[in-house]
């Protein structure tokens, strides 16, 4: 009698996948920390929570990982997101614009020093709510748009991080949603250096 085991699961061989680099950017790989740097400045990322191997070959960086389960396999595209995201970052930059929605009470939102934010009279409430952007995100006033706010930063998850803070920040409790849709929106989402 042969008995196979429940929890058995298919390995794959070996899996790849590559990111090509761009000719001004620059990328260094040393034991899964990946560092790249480009024209807006340099990101660095620590691969090291997987095993997998990340190598640099002919202006490409080949991402590979042996004998991997579903789970794991799925994992080398996610890495190759990641630096592909990193990449885009330091040559074209990330830029979210914000809006504010309100239908009775005005948003009070003040900026310090590029990097806080300091919200009031959300719904009329006295409780100021004061949002720290992440690492390398600033946030600005746009001139030619009433209401609506830019946040300019290299790394998507710092900038796409700070944006949902804002947002969360000014959630509306104990109301009904539908009809109370204060709030701080993201409107747009984008690069600072645009394609021609």
């Amino acid at each position: 009698e042969v008995r196979v085991s429940s929890s058995f699961s298919m390995k794959t061989l070996h899996v790849t996948k590559e990111v090509d680099i761009p000719k001004d950017v620059k990328v260094e790989v040393k034991s899964r920390r990946v560092t790249v740097t480009g024209p807006r400045g340099a990101l660095t990322r620590e691969f090291k929570h997987t095993k997998c191997d990340i190598k640099l070959k002919d202006q490409r960086v080949v991402v590979g990982m042996w004998l991997g389960d579903k789970k794991q396999v799925a994992r080398v595209r996610t890495i190759c997101s990641h630096i592909t995201n990193m990449i885009l970052g330091v040559t074209k930059g990330f830029k979210y614009k914000m809006r504010l929605v309100y239908a009775h009470f005005p948003i009070n939102f003040n900026i310090e020093n590029e990097n806080r934010v300091i919200v009031r009279n959300f719904l009329g409430e006295k409780k100021d709510r004061i949002i720290n952007m992440m690492d390398g995100v600033t946030i600005s006033r746009n001139e030619g748009v009433k209401d609506e706010y830019v946040l300019v930063g290299n790394s998507v998850d710092n900038v796409s991080q700070s944006a949902a803070k804002i947002q969360q920040s000014t959630l509306v409790r104990n109301k009904d949603i539908r009809k109370f849709l204060d709030g701080i929106y993201v409107s747009e989402k984008g690069h600072v250096v645009e394609d021609d």
